[in-house]
C-alpha cells in the first residue's frame, strides 16, 4: 500500500475509532487496515493509537498527525479538482454540522433540494447541540448560533433568534401574564435539561438580570417542552425559530418582549480559500438566500440587508 492510501486509512479509522469500520469506510479489509498503520507508525517512529478490545484511541502524537493529514489530504484534493476542472463541479462527499434542532427544521428542506440539484454530491450531516471543531473533526459546513469567536473561518449572515418565554393563550387566560421577569416565580414553569438545584433565567439586553426559577416539570426533550405548553401546561424558554411555526399560527405566544437578552445572530461559517471545494462553494451559495427567507429567523428584526 502506498504512503497515500495509508495515510487516508489512518484518517478513516481515527474517524471510526476501530480498525473494522475504519476499513469498510476506506474500502479494504481489517487486516489491511491494520498492516497499514503498523507500517505507518514503523515508518513515523511513533505510536498513532492505543489499542483495546472495544476501541482504538488516538495518541497525543497521532492526535497532532491527523489535524496535518487532513490539511495535506484537503489540499491535494483542491489540487487534483483545480487539474481535472472538478473545482467548478459540485461533487463528492459535503460534512455539515449544525443544532439539533435547527437542522430538523431548516437545515433538512434546504439541504435535501440541493442535493436533488447536485446528484453527484453526497451529505453528511451531524446534528448536535455542541460546538464542532470544523477543521479538527473534518467537517465543511456549520452553523453557528450566537457570537463567533475571531477565527480564520468565514462567516456569512443569515439571521437572528431571541430568548423567547412562551406559553398557550389557555395558560394566559388561566393564569394570567407575567408583567417582569420577577412574576415568574408564581407561574407554572417546565424547564429544559438535566433537573439543576441553581435554575436562573437571565433577562435583559446584557444578561446582566438573573431570576431564580423552580421549575414545576423539568423534560430533556426540547420537543416535549413545547408540547406541553403548546397544551397549556405551562410556560418554557426556548428560540423563538424552535417555536416559529407556532408564533405564526398563534398556538404559541410570547411574554416579557421588553426584558429579553439581545438576539443571537445565526451564520452558516466555513473554510475559505482553495480549501473550499466546490461542492462547499455552491452549497452556501444555494442555502444562503433559502435561510435568508425564513421568517422565523429575522423574529423581532427590522427588515434590511444582512453582511
Amino acid at each position: 500500500m502506498d504512503r497515500l492510501q495509508a495515510l487516508k486509512v489512518f484518517v478513516a479509522v481515527a474517524e471510526a475509532e476501530g480498525f473494522a469500520r475504519g476499513a469498510r469506510a476506506a474500502g479494504i479489509s481489517p487486516p489491511s487496515a491494520t498492516r497499514a498503520i503498523n507500517t505507518l507508525e514503523q515508518t513515523l517512529g511513533a505510536r498513532l493509537f492505543t489499542r483495546s478490545t472495544r476501541r482504538v484511541r488516538l495518541t497525543d502524537a497521532g492526535r497532532a498527525y491527523l489535524e496535518d493529514v487532513r490539511e495535506i489530504l484537503t489540499q491535494l484534493q483542491a489540487a487534483d479538482d483545480a487539474a481535472s476542472g472538478a473545482a467548478n463541479t459540485p461533487v463528492g462527499q459535503l460534512r455539515l454540522t449544525c443544532p439539533q434542532e435547527f437542522g430538523r427544521i431548516h437545515v433538512a428542506p434546504v439541504l435535501t433540494d440541493f442535493l436533488d440539484a447536485h446528484p453527484q454530491v453526497r451529505a453528511d450531516v451531524l446534528m448536535v447541540d455542541r460546538l464542532v471543531n470544523l477543521l479538527e473533526e473534518g467537517f465543511d459546513i456549520a452553523v453557528r448560533i450566537g457570537h463567533l469567536p475571531s477565527s480564520d473561518l468565514t462567516a456569512i449572515r443569515i439571521g437572528q433568534v431571541r430568548q423567547v418565554v412562551c406559553g398557550s393563550l389557555a395558560y394566559f387566560a388561566e393564569r394570567g401574564l407575567p408583567q417582569t421577569p420577577d412574576d415568574l416565580t408564581a407561574h407554572r414553569l417546565v424547564a429544559i435539561g438535566p433537573a439543576s438545584p441553581l435554575n436562573e433565567w437571565r433577562f435583559g439586553a446584557d444578561r446582566s438580570q438573573a431570576v431564580r426559577v423552580t421549575p414545576q416539570l423539568t423534560v430533556s426533550s426540547l420537543a416535549a417542552a413545547i408540547d406541553i405548553a403548546r397544551r397549556g401546561w405551562g410556560l418554557c424558554r426556548v428560540l423563538s425559530y424552535q417555536v416559529g411555526a407556532d408564533l405564526a399560527s398563534g398556538t404559541l405566544d410570547t411574554v416579557l418582549e421588553a426584558y429579553e437578552p439581545a438576539p443571537l445572530p445565526i451564520h452558516l461559517v466555513h473554510v475559505e480559500g482553495r480549501r473550499a471545494a466546490a461542492r462547499v462553494r455552491a452549497f452556501i451559495d444555494f442555502a444562503t438566500p433559502r435561510l435568508r427567507e425564513i421568517e422565523a429567523l429575522h423574529y423581532g428584526q427590522s427588515a434590511g440587508p444582512l453582511r
